[in-house]
């Protein structure tokens, strides 16, 4: 299986006196520079990433303007919201035997997935925002390996 993570891009601030700061970070849009590293991540996974991937977004306005970058059918999963756990993340991915799967969301669970799977315990790990972590799962041995594909920074495709 197929796991690409993807952060959503850069996205407005959020005002320190809004009264209800999750639902002002899941209102958030891109900015104009967050559409260009879209846009250019996007380009990238076309090129690489298999033609069937399943793509599956976070519902949070930022999370689904970086994803619609791809113009292909997305599905929105309140598994990944800003907040979520990685357990509920893994499950709603299918991962490991699942379809291959981009998984656009938010720091920390990104992070904290992507080490979960690298190292073995979930550590405060930073993906950079519009960036991508390609993980490949694979039966090898009589057992479960994993293979580190691809770690794309924006500022590579920029």
């Amino acid at each position: 299986m197929n796991l690409i993570l993807w952060r959503h891009a850069e996205a407005e601030d959020i005002s320190p006196d809004v009264s209800n700061w999750r639902e002002a970070d899941i209102q958030r849009a891109l900015t104009a520079r967050g559409h260009k590293q879209a846009k250019a991540s996007a380009d990238w996974l076309r090129r690489h990433a298999p033609a069937d991937i399943r793509v599956l977004s976070s519902p949070a306005v930022c999370a689904k303007e970086t994803a619609k970058a791809l113009r292909v059918e997305l599905e929105l999963d309140s598994a990944l919201t800003p907040d979520a756990d990685v357990s509920q993340v893994l499950a709603a991915l299918g991962w490991p035997y699942g379809r291959d799967v981009i998984a656009v969301g938010h720091q920390p669970w990104l992070g904290r997935l992507a080490s979960l799977l690298l190292a073995g315990s979930e550590l405060s790990w930073s993906v950079k925002k519009s960036g991508i972590w390609w993980l490949t799962s694979r039966e090898r041995e009589g057992g479960m390996g994993l293979v580190l594909r691809a770690v794309i920074n924006p500022e590579q495709l920029l």
